[in-house]
């Protein structure tokens, strides 16, 4: 069974987030510090918000910062965000190979159904599994073993493609099988991901049969 992460992996997301934070903080005189991208990049919405909240002691609640970044990438999501290159083939080619595979995502549920809409992916996931409805962030060792649990797996049977180094490193430690993909938002992460990874790739397109 293969498992696709969504922000970052198979869609070109994570460049959202950092303009949806460059203008939340700007609009309170803020600036998103390297401490701040790396500890809210992929956590679930609620942990996101609470941390914001204390990390800047905003006097916002959590639930009124969530609706202003909902606010703020609910257009990019809808109509903009692009999926990652080879993304589309390689599902097409794993679907095809009659490969079973979810979606188990941190992104917010709203968000990512739009995304999913907007490039007509919904049919290639039998389960599509929210870090945010599990209440369990991805670098939570509990995580995967909550998916393995829902979907009634073994780790040994599944395959992780993601790009974030801290949910492959759980991944890996639960006995799943890594892939680490490359994306931008983790470019000076990437010796971390290939050590937690038991492949790296920089595109899909290099997990697709070669033409002749």
């Amino acid at each position: 069974m293969y498992l696709f992460d969504l922000d970052g992996t198979l869609i070109d997301s994570n460049g959202v987030w950092v303009e949806v934070d460059r203008v939340f903080l700007s609009r309170r005189g803020f600036t998103a510090t390297p401490e701040y991208c790396h500890t809210v990049g992929h956590s679930i919405f609620p942990v996101a918000a609470q941390y914001t909240k204390d990390y800047y002691h905003l006097e916002e609640s959590p639930q009124e910062i969530m609706d202003e970044w909902t606010a703020l990438a609910g257009d990019a999501y809808s109509h903009h965000v692009p999926l990652k290159e080879g993304a589309r083939e390689f599902l097409e080619y794993s679907r095809d190979r009659g490969e079973p595979m979810v979606l188990t995502t941190a992104c917010v549920p709203q968000m990512c159904k739009a995304a999913l809409k907007r490039h007509d992916l919904t049919p290639f996931f039998s389960s599509i599994l929210f870090a945010q409805e599990l209440g369990v962030e991805k670098r939570d060792p509990r995580y995967f073993q909550a998916v393995l649990t829902h979907l009634g797996v073994r780790a040994e049977d599944c395959t992780l493609f993601e790009d974030s180094p801290g949910a492959c490193r759980t991944a890996k430690e639960a006995g799943i099988r890594v892939v680490g993909v490359y994306d931008p938002f983790y470019a000076d992460y990437q010796e971390e991901l290939r050590a937690v990874s038991h492949r790296y790739i920089r595109s899909f397109t290099e997990l697709l049969p070669k033409s002749n």
